[in-house]
């Protein structure tokens, strides 16, 4: 499957921004899809999956900030970001997990710069 992001910018402090990763295919049977960003000079980390059943991860730093979601008739996930801080400031990447006949795939977009900064 292959995954195109959107929505990222530059925000100040406090502000939100709304992520979106619309994919080639059909969703409904990807395990697993989310988002996982990589700061400045850091790993790339992840921030929150969604299961195909919408069960939902948080890191904890984003905790209560951040809600993930999933539209399986838009073939797409939104990451919408509330509150968010400098050290939010990353690129943002969104992927897909997939089991099929027993084989395991991840599939990532291209990634979408997110900057927090007044």
């Amino acid at each position: 499957v292959q995954l195109q992001a959107s929505g990222g910018g530059l925000v100040q402090p406090g502000g939100s921004l709304r992520l979106s990763c619309a994919a080639s295919a059909r969703i409904a049977s990807i395990n697993l899809m989310g988002w996982y960003r990589q700061a400045p000079g850091k790993q790339r980390d992840m921030v929150a999956p969604i299961t195909s059943g919408g069960v939902t991860t948080y890191k904890d730093a984003v905790k209560g900030r951040f809600t993930i979601s999933r539209d399986n008739a838009k073939d797409t996930v939104v990451l919408e970001m509330n509150n968010l801080k400098p050290e939010d400031t990353a690129v943002y990447y969104c992927y897909a997990y997939e089991v099929v006949q027993g084989s395991s795939r991840t599939s990532w977009g291209p990634g979408t710069l997110v900057t927090v900064s007044s």
